[in-house]
């Protein structure tokens, strides 16, 4: 009888980690599934920019409806650092050699607005070898399992867990005009 309270503790112990051990592994794999399929989207979107030198509107489109098709909602931020070659042509330096070429960003409100406002079926931006891309998606939505590890984070004092994705790449061929 004086075992009985420590008997009934460990029953509750044991069947706390024979329910929840299970859901947090089911969580977090949902979580590894999540990010592949974020990583995987994210490459060949990239990927397609890079081989075709343009981005278009239903390309972006359907990056983000796949991105949102994992359950999570994501934040995409897109960079484009246009080669500027003209500023090579114009610059010398003080030992008369020609400058460095010099690139300028556009950002995503940027781009999205472009391809919102370009005319006609095929909406999109048109880029040229040398134009340097970058994607990066991140999870603005809280899973389970993010939850869970972001409360341990917290305690030691760890960064939080999100699942993020980059991609980027230098433009191989010009865009069709």
């Amino acid at each position: 009888m004086e075992e009985t309270p420590s008997e009934i503790i460990g029953i509750f112990v044991g069947v706390a980690l024979m329910f929840l051990v299970p859901f947090f592994l089911l969580a977090d794999r949902n979580d590894d599934i999540s990010q592949l399929v974020v990583s995987n989207e994210t490459a060949a979107f990239v990927d397609n920019i890079i081989k075709t030198g343009t981005i278009t509107a239903e390309d972006y489109s359907n990056y983000q409806q796949s991105l949102n098709k994992s359950g999570n909602v994501y934040e995409i931020e897109l960079e484009v650092k246009i080669l500027d070659k003209n500023y090579a042509q114009t610059y010398t330096n003080t030992n008369g050699q020609l400058g460095q070429n010099k690139y300028y960003s556009i950002y995503t409100s940027q781009i999205e607005e472009q391809l919102s406002n370009s005319k006609g079926i095929d909406r999109k931006i048109n880029l040229k070898e040398g134009d340097i891309i970058s994607v990066v998606a991140k999870n603005n939505s809280l899973t389970l399992s993010q939850a869970i590890r972001n409360v341990y984070y917290t305690i030691v004092g760890d960064d939080l867990h999100i699942i993020v994705a980059t991609g980027s790449g230098i433009v191989a061929i010009n865009g069709a005009t």
